[in-house]
């Protein structure tokens, strides 16, 4: 695997480099990232105080991502990881529940099917309500997302979790 470590406002000297290369270098185990693409590693000064790291894995499976925020850059660096470890280990779970026999094939060595993955299809039939309401049926459901139709502009909306811990609103427009 490649790297690419990049820091905002933040010097990233040899050691730091190395820790990153070491940690994300034992991901191999998990999951087959490919030889030709780069993970990008990029570390930052937070508005709250600390650094930021984020990191981003190209794997034959998918993207991976992780952003920890923490005073420590190694303990930053450390939980990035796990969270990318525990991600690896959530989706490697789905696929041994959904296909048990191939797990291996499809998860590590073999992505390139031509068989389609069945998707679950839901139908959802969006009522008309102002944003807080909205906000509070997503709530009460604990989901992160919520598709109505806003009573204001009589048009199709979704409010959103952010990550930040509040909320975001995509309008659609026609």
């Amino acid at each position: 695997m490649k790297f690419a470590i990049y820091g905002e406002n933040v010097t990233v000297n040899d050691k730091m480099r190395e820790k990153i290369e070491d940690r994300l270098s034992a991901l191999n185990k998990y999951v087959v990232i490919d030889e030709s693409q780069s993970a990008r590693v990029t570390v930052k000064v937070h508005s709250a105080g600390g650094l930021k790291v984020e990191v981003n894995v190209p794997t034959k499976v998918g993207l991976m991502r992780s952003e920890v925020v923490h005073e420590d850059f190694s303990t930053a660096v450390d939980l990035a990881i796990d969270k990318l470890e525990d991600q690896i280990r959530r989706q490697k779970g789905r696929l041994s529940r959904r296909h048990k026999d191939s797990l291996a094939e499809n998860f590590v060595e073999n992505t390139d099917t031509d068989e389609d993955t069945p998707v679950r299809t839901k139908t959802v039939y969006a009522e008309e309500m102002v944003l807080d309401e909205a906000i509070m049926h997503m709530e009460m459901l604990s989901h992160s997302f919520f598709v109505y139709k806003d009573t204001d502009s009589e048009r199709l909306a979704v409010v959103y979790k952010r990550n930040d811990g509040g909320y975001g609103l995509l309008e659609v427009s026609e």
